[in-house]
């Protein structure tokens, strides 16, 4: 028999998704067969899948030893280095600058050089994050970016906050803005663009029948005939939105060969700029409304400003 007494990163899940958390090797079939069976309780009583498990909560586990052990892998993210570029940091969450190239986690290959180890590296060597002390949580990202894509990630310190962040970016309550340089004259100046994407391999395609619907606004900040420095604003957070739409309208990003673009001009250039905060007072981040964080102008990516430079 073994016990678990949850802690305050482990309260609000499911009692199904903590244990798998917890010991990956504990088949899912056998886990609810256990539960099944009142091998598994909570507080000494027979519990269901679907129970939410709060701070304090005792697991009692009746099953193989076998299935029990820890992962072996834990601390595998101090193989990557630890260097960040922090824009805004508290005691919930980490706001960083993610460069041009880097994995924003770990692909399917299992690369380990990814934005979400080097943040699990940083908050350990701060003391913020010790793997040995937790049961099922591991400090996580609430956005993604592209691997080509510059810009802002943010990720969750502990349980609540990551929690409170994903829901708030769930209830568009997270405003995210790029920069993008587009080729060619824009027109008109200002719009939205609502299309329905799919994704098909390692691409985005528009498919009215099958897609997900997806819409972004954009302004025009400065243009020539060559190309247009554009402002985003996602308003839904699709695979290579922004890439595909504008490729939709015949304005691909400056150097997304992918989606189009001409392949002599350059790099991709695109960046995650700027964050603003809409939260719902009853959310634990609600204090965030009073910020907007963003990269100041000086510390945008090369790319852009040498394409700027060169196309407007």
């Amino acid at each position: 028999m073994k016990e678990i007494i949850i802690a305050n990163n482990d309260a609000g899940q499911r009692v199904d998704r903590f244990l798998m958390k917890a010991f990956p090797a504990l088949p899912k079939s056998y886990l609810y067969k256990a539960v099944r069976n009142k091998k598994i309780k909570v507080n000494r009583r027979r519990c269901e899948i679907s129970q939410r498990l709060n701070e304090g909560d005792s697991v009692l586990l009746f099953i193989d030893p076998r299935f029990l052990q820890a992962p072996q892998d834990k601390r595998d993210f101090l193989q990557v280095p630890a260097a960040l570029d922090v824009i805004y940091e508290d005691d919930n969450i980490l706001v960083i600058d993610k460069p041009r190239g880097l994995r924003s986690q770990s692909d399917a290959q299992g690369a380990q050089d990814c934005a979400v180890n080097r943040i699990l590296h940083y908050l350990y060597e701060k003391g913020g994050y010790d793997p040995d002390q937790e049961q099922s949580f591991v400090p996580a990202l609430c956005n993604r970016l592209d691997r080509n894509t510059r810009g802002l990630l943010i990720a969750g310190k502990h349980a609540r906050a990551l929690r409170d962040m994903n829901a708030a970016i769930r209830a568009h309550e997270v405003h995210k803005y790029y920069l993008a340089l587009c080729e060619g004259r824009l027109s008109p100046d200002a719009g939205t663009i609502t299309l329905r994407h799919r994704k098909a391999g390692t691409k985005a395609l528009v498919d009215e029948h099958e897609g997900k619907e997806c819409s972004l606004s954009y302004q025009v900040l400065q243009q020539r005939e060559q190309a247009s420095l554009v402002l985003v604003e996602l308003h839904s957070g699709r695979f290579h939105q922004i890439r595909a739409s504008f490729a939709h309208v015949r304005h691909p990003l400056v150097g997304d060969v992918k989606y189009g673009a001409d392949p002599h001009q350059g790099s991709q250039s695109l960046c995650a700029f700027r964050l603003s905060f809409s939260i719902a007072m009853d959310n634990s981040l609600a204090y965030l409304n009073e910020r907007i964080i963003e990269l100041p102008a000086q510390r945008l990516p090369r790319s852009l400003r040498t394409a700027m430079d060169r196309h407007v």
